[in-house]
């Protein structure tokens, strides 16, 4: 096998280790900088957006910076609702050295990886990625993300159904990179800790949506946010919790009547008519009051 494909199937191999049990395929800068080729260290992601390590003569891969402070999404990358990606050029020169290396990538039918950053250092990964498309018009490149058991190199045309499977799992992508970042972004405004028992364990915690994200009322800001340890979660949206709007708790009646043990009684029940622990201290970031009062009015009909 020719290096540069020995190269990109043991980044591939290596990040699906990884990421094996992440469901949201975060990835951290330091972690992307541990990686070793037969051997010798590797840079998967540069600054510059779209990397090129020196074992190889094309790139390995692009990457979104993670959004500033108070914008929802970064520069002019765009993730819509189809089954592409589109990613900007370098620059505005089409022959800049990095704009050509993804154009060659294109003709030749190479992946690579494209790492979109949901906070500063850590990135969501998408796996094998090809650029599908080169337009220098819009300065742009149009990519596809496809199943991780499946890489293929310079496959003399896309058919059908390969078109059909990477338009699923780029749909797949972009609703995965929409959890992430909306995770990121709840997880930071409390703190990294349960809002009803402030447990500080991130990889015990979710990021609930109040209202659910099916609803058109739910949508992923971090109003529409509760950062729940997973038992606390599991409660809430089973409706043996709820939240009113001035953020006290209930316990459902059957369960406040139940004897079972210790984490019942002291896990859910003595929860009962408290008020949450942690809310974000940016008022614009808290609770919605309107959202939470439609979820706590399913809370009472489960009554």
């Amino acid at each position: 096998m020719e290096l540069d494909a020995a190269f990109r199937i043991a980044v591939f191999d290596w990040l699906t280790q990884l990421t094996a049990l992440r469901s949201d395929y975060v990835v951290t800068w330091k972690e992307l900088s541990s990686f070793r080729f037969r051997g010798e260290r590797a840079t998967l992601i540069g600054a510059e957006g779209i990397w090129k390590p020196r074992q190889l003569e094309l790139p390995i891969s692009v990457a979104t910076a993670p959004p500033k402070p108070g914008r929802s999404a970064p520069y002019d990358d765009e993730v819509g609702d189809g089954g592409t990606l589109r990613y900007m050029y370098r620059g505005t020169d089409p022959q800049h050295p990095s704009n050509v290396g993804m154009r060659r990538l294109c003709e030749l039918r190479k992946p690579l990886v494209y790492f979109y950053g949901i906070e500063a250092g850590r990135y969501v990964a998408f796996f094998p990625t090809y650029i599908t498309a080169d337009e220098p018009a819009q300065l742009s490149v149009t990519l596809q993300v496809d199943d991780a058991s499946t890489v293929e190199f310079g496959m003399p045309a896309v058919s059908e159904g390969v078109q059909a499977r990477r338009e699923y799992v780029t749909v797949a992508a972009k609703r995965r990179l929409h959890q992430a970042g909306f995770r990121a972004r709840v997880m930071r405004a409390y703190r990294q800790r349960c809002a009803v028992c402030n447990l500080a364990h991130e990889s015990l915690l979710d990021a609930a949506h109040i209202v659910p994200d099916r609803d058109p009322r739910g949508v992923a800001a971090v109003k529409n946010g509760l950062s729940l340890c997973k038992i606390h979660h599991a409660a809430y949206d089973t409706n043996i919790l709820g939240i009113d709007p001035d953020h006290v708790i209930h316990v459902r009646g059957d369960i406040l009547d139940e004897i079972d043990g210790p984490m019942l009684q002291h896990g859910i029940k003595e929860n009962h008519g408290q008020r949450l622990l942690v809310v974000p201290s940016r008022t614009e970031q808290r609770p919605s009051g309107e959202l939470l009062d439609l979820r706590f009015a399913e809370f009472r009909r489960a009554n």
